[in-house]
């Protein structure tokens, strides 16, 4: 019965044919999967915990480690897969904070190539093993192994995703921190992180009814919290003819003349297209600038949309969501959105690092509506917003001790990790979606440019997702590239059980596998690693077995709106 469950859930993806086991080698030593879970309902269809280990253990003995990155938590506990685990967690469909990324490369590189590392293989998770494992992979390959961004996305794509189901790793704000690490490996590995304040969000052919919300990371990522969202007393319409309006600044009067001239030139086209299509297709022209300063903790910024339109009964129908995530030290350096391909490797000359402790003040991002992330990562956003998006920052005057210059750490460093999440919350839902919504009192609050979710509750959001995540279309795959995974038996492993085989009648079929220049008799695929009979510490032996017909039903409503969801993946 478990599995039916998974190949139900499983749906478009290829499972391993031996291990049932949702994983793929991007390299021969790096291995990404699926989050395993060790609770029901989720371990009826995804990846047993315990199967994992045991897949891990014949296949690689003590030679494997885990790096998770699950801010809604891992949904087992440490002690499942021997303490061999790493923590570095940030929401799904986001990209990570950046300061965390020299420390997962560092500690990755520790361990996959330390002086007596033969061997050793890095396994990396998400939920899907998709668009948070194949951000920390490419970005492995680019900064330690000399990959170009192309090529490792290419790599990642084609070891984990089935053909027509589009990129491995797509979410744009996860490409564009892919464009960033190819820059921070060629400037040197330098990081600098700052408290940023947002001067002035700028939006053209903005729709009613549109909340515009800055949003910025706390809790060492594993949060998303909501620093600002803008009223109606906070809007300026740039239209002349529109009632109430005001002619606006340009955004130029709050850049100073240390400036990057990609942030001045942008200032300058603001300027002018104000002018020129001061009401565009649909939409005015609004300038929102905060009646108190934004001050965010970190350099990654979020710039958050969503529209809503008036429903009877005191209810409000949601008809856009969409955001878009930047950082300011990357996009003072190099423009992300300036390229006509934004996650090309820059062609010119590397250049020399700026100077960490005389950076750009200030700048400008800006950014297109299609260009932006929708639900849950995909394409899929509703109803048109807006048209254009910039963004006015700077850096807080006189920070001191509050700047920080972060490094790769060295060979012998201790490396920081982040602290886990609680990994019995895996399954908790507040991510963003269309539909209706209660409406809240303090909406009108709001600026037509706006509408308002329960504010009380959403300030601090840790934007988990159901159980439906950008799955479909991913396929295992063998070190080599196969389809499946071979099981070659090891030749010394005295300390490590044998998988259990199947109970069903076995098949006397053989195939000749040449697997680095090695010549290996292996079974058909027959050999089962266990996964059904085998079981969490948690539970008791026979629990699988006696799953009745109303934990099936039960499984069964679980994997409903993941089920749903799945229809609207990014390809």
């Amino acid at each position: 019965m478990a599995s039916l469950l998974r190949s139900i859930v499983a749906g478009p993806r290829l499972r391993h044919p031996e291990a049932g086991l949702d994983l793929c080698y991007v390299t021969d030593n790096i291995i990404a999967t699926s989050g395993p879970s060790s609770t029901y309902p989720q371990r009826a269809y995804r990846n047993p915990t315990d199967a994992l280990v045991k897949f891990l253990d014949y296949k690689h003995g003590d030679k494997w480690a885990i790096w998770e990155f699950r801010a809604e938590g891992t949904g087992y506990p440490d002690s499942e897969v021997y303490n061999r685990i790493h923590h570095y967690p940030w929401p799904d469909h986001h990209p990570p904070p950046f300061a965390l990324i020299p420390n997962i490369m560092a500690s990755a590189r520790d361990w996959l190539k330390d002086p007596e590392a033969k061997e050793r293989v890095l396994v990396v998770h998400c939920k899907a093993g998709k668009g948070r494992s194949g951000t920390v992979a490419c970005s492995y390959l680019i900064s330690e192994e000399g990959w170009t961004v192309e090529d490792a996305l290419a790599r990642f794509t084609a070891r984990r995703m089935r053909n027509g189901f589009g990129a491995g790793v797509s979410i744009p704000s996860q490409l564009r921190w892919i464009g960033y690490v190819d820059w921070w490996t060629k400037h040197g590995k330098i990081y600098v992180e700052r408290q940023i304040e947002v001067l002035e969000v700028h939006v053209w052919g903005l729709r009613d009814g549109v909340k515009v919300g800055v949003e910025g990371y706390v809790e060492e990522g594993k949060v998303i919290k909501t620093f600002h969202t803008f009223t109606r007393d906070e809007r300026m319409v740039m239209d002349p003819t529109a009632e109430g309006s005001t002619k606006p600044a340009s955004a130029s009067d709050h850049l100073n003349e240390r400036t990057l001239p990609l942030a001045q030139g942008t200032a300058q086209s603001i300027s002018s297209t104000t002018t020129k299509s001061s009401s565009g297709p649909g939409g005015s022209a609004v300038i929102f600038r905060p009646s108190e300063p934004i001050i965010l903790p970190t350099s990654d910024i979020n710039i958050d949309f969503e529209r809503r339109n008036k429903a009877t009964y005191g209810f409000t129908m949601v008809t856009s969501v969409a955001h878009v995530w930047f950082n300011t030290f990357f996009e003072s350096q190099h423009s992300s959105t300036s390229q006509p391909d934004a996650i090309s490797s820059p062609t010119d000359p590397t250049p020399t690092i700026t100077d960490p402790n005389n950076l750009p003040e200030s700048g400008v991002f800006e950014i297109d509506w299609d260009a932006m992330d929708g639900i849950k990562g995909s394409v899929r956003k509703g109803i048109r917003a807006l048209d254009r998006l910039a963004v006015v920052w700077r850096a807080v005057p006189n920070q001191g001790s509050n700047i920080k210059i972060i490094t790769e750490p060295a060979f012998g460093e201790p490396v920081p990790e982040s602290k886990p999440a609680d990994w019995t919350k895996a399954n908790s839902n507040s991510e963003k979606n269309l539909g209706l919504r209660t409406e809240s009192p303090t909406s009108e609050a709001v600026s037509r440019a706006s509408s308002m979710v329960d504010m009380k509750d959403q300030a601090i959001k840790p934007h988990d997702e159901g159980d439906s995540d950008s799955e479909a279309g991913v396929r295992p795959h063998g070190p080599e590239g196969e389809e499946h995974i071979p099981h070659i038996p090891p030749t010394k492993q005295p300390t490590v059980s044998p998988p259990s085989f199947s109970t069903s009648t076995p098949t006397t079929a053989s195939t000749s596998k040449n697997i680095n220049n090695l010549t290996v008799n292996s079974p058909s695929p027959t050999v089962n690693l266990g996964i059904e009979m085998t079981h969490s510490p948690a539970h008791s032996p026979g629990m699988v077995r006696d799953v009745g017909l109303g934990k099936v039903a039960g499984i069964v409503d679980a994997m409903r709106a993941e089920k749903e969801d799945e229809r609207h993946v990014p390809g």
